[in-house]
């Protein structure tokens, strides 16, 4: 953990105070003040039709509310989440604190703080409104995506406003579909003749005639803020007639013509001030004075406030404000066009002022738009550790790449900071260059102590980082190698990385130790690379860095699943969850659960791993890394598999295919590789031979230990193409395949997979017709299976795997764990007594759905209680009136009944 947090301004909290003359508009009240809140309230028009105004009188006298006012750094997920935080807290002191705690930590993930943070708002027992104004300068898929997954779990009680300019990346289509979403677009925000009316007349005194405010309206097509500007325009005009006549054009040149007329109306101080104080996001007496280089900016702004010229309080105290949008965006095209040449320098002002003001990114935005990118370039390099610290890798990924690529020449630190923020993401593109630089730099300070190229010295503003840098180089190379396959590359650099490092440095010594883990873990070195993983967990744990923890823990269980270690990858798995129980909404959490499940179903124990996958399911997608999206959906495959459920087991496959990523870690079960194995036990041979001709698989391949999975499946598939066919050259080949792979397993202490290739072999020599060869593998597959529990390698052979294991137990040949698998098959195999008048046996899973018919529950609702999709529930019922020899569901169960099903 760390104290390290986010800096925010409370300024944006705040919802804007009621101005003057605001208009009543009671049709848009009506809507808005249904007697159920939607979950989700969308404002939606361009700029100036009065979204924040009608949202804040909205909500003046309306449930509590907590306000944000979002700006373009907000884009970053870790800064955008600590203002949502910080926002709910005005309005309900203490929600969200966990997810507060879970920001300051080193590695946060924002999927796991939305996830904490739904938990604490479903305390809340009262309606409470967040309103997100100007969320359209969000533009980050990733707080997209967390704010979709806030709208399908957000409470009754609670309500979300978006006030934007346009339509946000969420799943609106759903959202209106089920009636979750309330809608004001730009056709309902304009003002109506009667409106216009109120204001032109009401407010703003400008007494004019109909015939002129219909004109207005027309023209402006009620465009809030065009009335607006017209009527500052038309204030102490005598000819009113004559500009409303001469008032023409479209939108774009009716605003550039009165902004212009309302600056001209303003003294050359005013003007000025309005002009030069444009660049900034906020305002504020001391930062405008900074700014104009003149005193009295708090009295001005105060002026400007009263004078109602486009200025929007910020704060309660008036100490903070901000243009209106539109007017800032005009003043700024006119500051541009007008003095060009005041832009440097009004924004290296602005910039030593949040520089000083402890606001290091608004110091790094304003020097970036000034041009001054050596300022911005020692500022960002200043602020590195803390940006890292907080997991604001967007946000630092941005500037960095903002700056002119030959600013990185001499300042390594600088470089090594973009490669850092590119890696973090996988993406190693533009990686190579920039590590060259820093080598350039620590190899000329190493040798010659001459920088490259007659340069002077390196530029560096952070020594401390300086001095890592040769142990952070080693870790990068070792990652790049690794993706590019080479593996004793890897290992290289990752030894250089140990040698380099001091002991303190749990983070690289903790990096190193994975990455050696990878790659003996590549090579079928596993017992080296359980060793270098279980170094690795310990380093990370010493240097904070639990989702590192896990990431490492899900890939030592693995090994240690495929050496038949089942009892210590469950202590693996139960020692991630313990870490995930000392801070709730870690990210990892339910790679622990997956990985749980996958270990009880091994054993057999189908209602426990079904358990942990129900966890799963209720953390959500987003608590896992970045390998759980196919591996939660593999393990529940194979429980459908356990379950009889093959067309259910086949579905998920076909979902985890598209994201199959194996971050780092061998790709040792590919996805092709396990539906070829379910298309065997459905019986469609064809699929898994055309699978093997795909792969190019062949019984004299040489072997790897990355291919062994791979190739125990073509042997499953030869063995099937025996059974199809009674071609004798595919037992022999599946016989000596499996030989190979035997022995390579044996040799590489993998016995998990040895167990697997026995209880293939013994189905092989029994296909051969060579029972003493079938019986000595079947003994050797239950003696190495014994001590750890291994069942489901046994069960998913089916009924002649099981017919085997009785007739051995009956004769004695083979120990006691026999009859635990046999005692395990029973209430979970497949109907095996026959029934007179049906037409084949139902599965367990086809039983379960059977049971469901015969309730009220509608289709959709039988497929939300089995998670499962209407079309693969559908899929079921058809099968299961095949067997039943019916077409319907009454029928369906009148039959069953009848078989006492």
């Amino acid at each position: 953990m760390t104290d390290a947090a986010i800096p925010l301004l409370e300024t944006k909290l705040h919802s804007p105070r009621p101005s003057r003359g605001i208009v009543s508009r009671p049709r848009l009240r009506e809507r808005l003040e249904r007697r159920e809140q939607p979950a989700l309230t969308l404002v939606s028009a361009p700029a100036g039709f009065g979204k924040t105004t009608l949202v804040a009188e909205w909500f003046a006298d309306g449930p509590p509310t907590a306000w944000l006012s979002l700006d373009r750094s907000d884009n970053d997920p870790a800064r955008f989440w600590a203002y949502v935080v910080a926002a709910l807290q005005t309005a309900e002191p203490g929600a969200g604190d966990t997810a507060r705690s879970l920001l300051q930590a080193p590695q946060p993930s924002m999927d796991a703080v939305v996830a904490v943070l739904l938990n604490d708002l479903h305390a809340i027992a009262h309606d409470l409104v967040l309103v997100l104004d100007d969320y359209h300068v969000i533009e980050s898929t990733e707080i997209h995506q967390a704010v979709a997954f806030l709208l399908e779990h957000l409470p009754p009680l609670i309500h979300l406003v978006l006030a934007t300019r346009g339509d946000p990346a969420l799943p609106l289509a759903g959202l209106r579909a089920s009636g979750k979403l309330l809608e004001i677009r730009a056709t309902e925000l304009r003002f109506t003749a009667e409106e216009a009316a109120e204001y032109l007349n009401g407010a703003m005194g400008l007494a004019l005639t109909d015939t002129d405010i219909a004109t207005l309206e027309a023209r402006t097509e009620g465009w809030i803020a065009a009335l607006q500007l017209a009527a500052l325009s038309m204030q102490g005009r005598d000819d009113i007639a004559g500009f409303v006549d001469g008032f023409a054009g479209d939108d774009r040149f009716i605003i550039d013509y009165l902004v212009g007329e309302v600056l001209e109306l303003q003294s050359d101080e005013i003007r000025s001030f309005l002009l030069e104080t444009s660049i900034l996001d906020r305002l504020t007496g001391g930062l405008c004075d900074a700014v104009t280089g003149r005193t009295g900016g708090k009295a001005t702004l105060e002026y400007l406030d009263r004078a109602n010229l486009f200025l929007v309080p910020l704060d309660d105290r008036r100490r903070w404000y901000r243009y209106h949008h539109l007017f800032a965006d005009v003043l700024r095209a006119r500051l541009l066009d007008e003095h060009p040449e005041r832009l440097p320098e009004i924004h290296r002002r602005a910039s030593d002022w949040h520089d000083a003001n402890d606001d290091g990114p608004q110091a790094i935005a304003h020097a970036m738009a000034g041009g001054a990118f050596d300022r911005a370039a020692q500022l960002i390099e200043l602020t590195v550790p803390t940006m890292s610290q907080t997991r604001q890798e967007a946000t630092l990924r941005g500037w960095l790449e903002a700056l002119p690529a030959g600013l990185f020449d001499d300042r390594p630190v600088l470089s090594i900071a973009l490669v850092g923020a590119r890696m973090a993401t996988g993406d190693s593109a533009g990686v190579e260059p920039l590590l060259q630089i820093v080598e350039s730099w620590l190899e000329a300070s190493t040798a010659t102590r001459q920088p490259p190229d007659g340069a002077r010295e390196p530029i560096v503003f952070n020594k401390d980082e300086y001095t890592r840098l040769p142990a952070q180089v080693a870790v990068y190379r070792a990652g790049l190698a690794l993706l590019a396959d080479d593996v004793a590359g890897c290992t290289t650099h990752a030894h250089r990385v140990l040698e380099l490092v001091e002991p303190s440095d749990h983070l690289r010594t903790g990096s190193a130790a994975a990455f050696l883990g990878l790659a003996h873990w590549t090579l079928g070195d596993l017992d080296e690379a359980r060793r270098r993983y279980a170094d690795a967990i310990g380093s990370f744990v010493l240097a904070g860095y639990l989702p590192d923890v896990l990431g490492c823990s899900v890939a030592l269980a693995d090994i240690q699943i495929t050496q038949g270690r089942l009892h210590d990858a469950a202590e693996t798995f139960e020692s991630g969850l313990r870490h995930t129980a000392q801070l709730p909404g870690l990210r990892g959490a339910a790679d622990m659960h997956a990985g749980m499940s996958e270990v009880l179903l091994e054993r057999n124990d189908l209602d426990a791993a079904a358990r942990h996958l129900e966890a799963v399911r209720e953390l959500g997608e987003h608590a896992g890394l970045p390998q759980h999206a196919y591996r939660w959906r593999v393990t529940t495959a194979r429980l459908r598999q356990a379950q009889g459920d093959l067309i259910g087991a086949l579905e998920l496959l076909e979902e985890a295919e598209p994201v199959y990523n194996t971050d780092f870690s061998p790709p040792v079960r590919p996805i092709a590789a396990l539906k070829a194995r379910v298309h065997l036990a459905q019986g469609d041979v064809p699929a898994a031979i055309r699978w093997a001709n795909g792969r190019g698989l062949a019984a004299d391949d040489e072997l790897s230990y990355v291919l062994e999975f791979e190739h125990i499946t073509f042997a499953r598939t030869l063995l099937a193409r025996h059974a199809a066919d009674h071609n004798t050259d595919s037992i022999g080949d599946a016989i000596g395949l499996l030989g190979r792979l035997r022995t390579a397993a044996e040799e590489g202490h993998r016995t998990g997979s040895a167990i697997e290739i026995l209880v293939l072999l013994t189905l092989a020599h029994h296909a051969d017709h060579d029972s003493p060869a079938a019986t000595g593998a079947l003994e050797e597959a239950l003696a190495l299976a014994e001590p750890e529990g291994h069942v489901r390698v046994f069960l998913d052979e089916g009924p002649t795997m099981t017919e085997l294991l009785r007739s051995a137990t009956s004769r004695g040949a083979v120990n006691e764990h026999a009859r635990k698998v046999l005692a395990a098959a029973r209430p979970r195999d497949v109907v095996a007594v026959p029934r007179a008048g049906l037409v084949d046996e139902l599965s367990s899973r086809e039983l379960e759905v059977l049971r469901i018919l015969r309730s009220d529950l509608s289709g959709p609702d039988i497929a939300r209680e089995l998670h499962v999709s209407l079309n693969t529930l559908r899929t079921h019922t058809k099968r299961i009136y095949a067997k039943l020899g019916v077409n319907n569901r009454r029928e369906a169960i009148r039959r069953a009944s009848e078989l006492g099903l």
